[in-house]
């Protein structure tokens, strides 16, 4: 059995390098998708596909409408999804992926920390398996395989 893991969550870190290269280590069956963490692409990628808009807010729309067609396609593909809320940004696009996530019926792990358990309440309400750490997730998912 192989699994396909999408990695939502925070863009300012490299959690999901370190996932990624675990999951490797680990010799985990596991293939992955996630956002596009290429940050400057994302903010632009509208204009690049339909030219330029005439404001800033059009240009934020037009991101926003590629980014969600892609982010669909890839947690529609997926088995499960992790979903790290960090604690030093507001997490909207997290906090959305796992929306979709839900809506979706996928499995969720929700990666949280113990702060965090007030405001995200509802989420962890409805993930399959609530940690508070990328390593604990790991540990989850290395276990489907036992």
């Amino acid at each position: 059995m192989q699994l396909t893991v999408y990695l939502a969550g925070q863009i300012h870190d490299n959690w999901r390098d370190e996932f990624r290269q675990k999951a490797k280590e680990l010799n985990l069956p596991i293939r992955f998708e996630a956002p596009m963490e290429e940050h400057d692409r994302s903010d632009a990628i509208g204009e690049t596909i339909l030219g330029e808009q005439p404001s800033p807010n059009f240009k934020d729309e037009m991101a926003s409408q590629m980014n969600n067609l892609r982010t669909r396609i890839h947690l529609e593909k997926s088995d499960v999804v992790v979903a790290l809320f960090g604690d030093k940004y507001r997490q909207w696009n997290t906090a959305m992926d796992c929306g979709i996530a839900i809506a979706l019926g996928k499995p969720l792990i929700l990666v949280r920390d113990k702060a965090n358990h007030h405001a995200l309440k509802e989420i962890s309400n409805r993930a399959q398996v609530v940690v508070e750490t990328p390593a604990q997730a790991i540990q989850a998912i290395q276990y489907i395989f036992e």
